[in-house]
């Protein structure tokens, strides 16, 4: 079972074209060959035809191909009439997708006036009270007609209207019943998937895509590579178009570093058709990324240099790290490989710059430098020997081979050769005459390195795309924390903001970083709504989740603790909740670190 035909030699996945409005007057044909459509959403209230107007308008203006409008309720659903009304009459002709859960009736009329319906297997027709629950195979059975019953009515709606779908699964937004048999894993988001498209089939109804959302990059990787490996095994009709995004990636940096880790992966191995770039920040921002890093894939992809069909040298199902044993890198006692945490190694020229202004607290340092490694760099191309596995091995500069696939055919010679050398991820083997902008070499970077550790591979990692010393440094860092691999601040999981948000995002966002941004090691989760909380807060050690208007709820992992709090105290909350599960440390004072 493989999700492409080679992790070495870029193949784009060939899915079946589907329709997303009339192609004659704007609407947008996805799959084939077609490129890669960019998308976005808006973050008003979709009650406010104005705003909802001048949103996509803003969007379409900077190059967004698909605009997703929220419809939580009836009421949201049968305004989008009059949103696209104005739309159309102002000569935009951009398609529109609403967004649906927990109400099949607000698909319903979401349908009669949009190009799209957006579904979520977890909570469109089915229960998420976090029961624990068996099902025999005759009350499992039962279910699935009951999702039938619910779901045809918008297929056949759908069908007749020439309306296309989206089937969406989230982690961590899973139904009950699909938790209780898989797990909140990729093969339950998967077979939740596929439950509702087998419904759509059996009307005959083909103009539908899938995704599966994680704001954890492996997490959402695995999805991705599972679901396309069971549809090749489904047969070759199966062939349906792949929408690809990082949920609650966050903002900023992290939210791009995210973000590039697990589209860019995907991309880099030729799934994906539309990508939406989720940051909690103004949604015209998301676009720029997108077409950024679209741009940097047929540049990170081997397309044309020729590498010998071989088999994974990795799982690409189940995330482990590759074996290796630990070594010593020189530098203060620092060790890699084995248990130990993967090491950010970096230039002499850059050591030069950045250590004398490492404090002795500060987490962000170099811990080896690279010439002074005892380093074989090796060409994977060619036939090669290694005296012993405590040899710290890295791939040489100049080879011919984009590097994601330059290292893991390193992992697959060395696996060949039975060595189990830890290994030095780069993210460039090569440069060009200028320093690249410090945007594209962030997700250059992320994608690179990124890909790489969440196949396994990688014991170390070496960034030489960002010129800043500085900056490379850190961006190694947080490459690291954004892949899962290492913590060494606070981990912040934020939703974009939509019309269902009940606050604004961007600024209580900013406001909890101002309290928390020192608490090392955990995890909070900033959700504007129930939609995407507590389900989709997965792993998040606290959250942060709009109830009701001016309301806030807070939660303990998936517990909630406390409801209702007023906006205006629910920092001050927040920060006594996790004072009270022994998490809170209080800040140094300003200038101590340094003392």
């Amino acid at each position: 079972m493989n999700y492409c035909a080679s992790p070495f030699v870029y193949q784009r996945r060939k899915t079946r074209e589907i329709v997303i409005g009339d192609p004659a007057r704007g609407g947008v044909i996805m799959g084939g060959d077609r490129p890669v459509v960019m998308q976005s959403m808006l973050t008003c209230d979709t009650m406010d035809t104005a705003a909802s107007v001048q949103q996509t308008l803003d969007l379409v203006a900077v190059g967004c191909q698909i605009v997703r409008i929220t419809a939580p309720t009836v009421k949201d659903a049968a305004n989008l009439e009059n949103i696209v009304r104005e739309l159309r009459a102002r000569g935009c002709l951009v398609p529109i997708v609403a967004d649906i859960h927990f109400k099949p009736e607000a698909a319903m009329e979401a349908a009669k006036w949009v190009e799209m319906v957006r579904i979520n297997p977890g909570n469109y027709a089915d229960s998420k009270k976090f029961a624990v629950k068996e099902y025999t195979d005759d009350a499992y059975a039962d279910e699935l007609k009951r999702i039938e019953e619910k779901f045809t009515p918008l297929v056949k709606l759908c069908k007749e209207l020439k309306r296309a779908i989206r089937i969406g699964t989230n982690h961590g937004s899973l139904s009950d019943r699909i938790m209780n048999r898989y797990g909140d894993t990729p093969l339950g988001m998967v077979e939740s998937a596929l439950e509702f498209a087998r419904i759509a089939r059996k009307h005959d109804f083909h103009n539908f895509k899938f995704s599966m959302k994680s704001s954890n990059p492996k997490v959402m990787i695995e999805c991705y590579r599972l679901l396309v490996a069971r549809l090749t095994e489904l047969g070759p009709d199966w062939n349906y178009p792949i929408h690809l995004g990082v949920t609650e990636a966050g903002e900023g940096e992290d939210g791009r570093i995210k973000s590039a880790i697990g589209i860019g992966s995907l991309l880099c191995d030729g799934l994906g058709d539309t990508i939406r770039v989720s940051l909690t920040e103004d949604s015209p921002r998301e676009i720029e990324v997108c077409r950024d890093l679209l741009a940097q894939i047929p540049l990170l992809s081997n397309s044309a240099l020729p590498v010998p069909h071989s088999p994974f040298p990795f799982d690409p199902f189940h995330y482990e790290r590759r074996s290796t044993p630990e070594i010593d890198l020189g530098l203060d006692g620092m060790k890699c490989g084995g248990e130990q945490l993967i090491r950010v190694v970096v230039t002499r020229a850059t050591w030069d710059k950045v250590a004398p202004k490492i404090r002795p607290k500060d987490d962000v340092k170099p811990e080896a430098v690279y010439e002074d490694l005892n380093i074989q760099e090796i060409d994977p191309t060619q036939d090669f020997t290694i005296a012993c596995d405590t040899q710290l091995v890295t791939v040489k500069d100049g080879v011919n081979l984009p590097a994601i696939t330059a290292f893991r055919l390193l992992a697959l010679k060395l696996k060949q050769l039975g060595r189990k050398n830890p290994i030095l991820l780069k993210d460039c083997l090569a440069f060009g005459v200028t320093a690249l902008e410090p945007k594209i070499a962030l997700l250059r970077a992320s994608v690179v390195i990124g890909s790489l550790l969440a196949d396994g591979i990688g014991d170390a990692i070496l960034v030489r795309g960002e010129s800043g010393a500085g900056m490379s440094l850190r961006l190694a860092y947080n490459i690291l924390q954004a892949a899962g691999c290492r913590s060494f601040k606070t981990d912040y999981v934020a939703c974009p903001s939509c019309g269902r948000t009940l606050f604004n995002l961007q600024t209580v966002t900013a406001r909890i970083k101002a309290r928390t941004e020192h608490l090392k090691g955990v995890k909070i989760a900033i959700m504007g709504c129930i939609v995407n909380g507590p389900g989709e807060m997965a792993d998040a050690d606290f959250g942060y989740v709009g109830g009701a208007p001016n309301k806030i709820n807070l939660y303990v992992g998936k517990t909630p603790i406390k409801f209702n709090i007023p906006e205006a105290e629910a920092v001050d909350r927040l920060v006594d909740l996790i004072r009270e599960h022994g998490k809170w440390v209080e800040p140094e004072p300003v200038g101590a670190a340094a003392q």
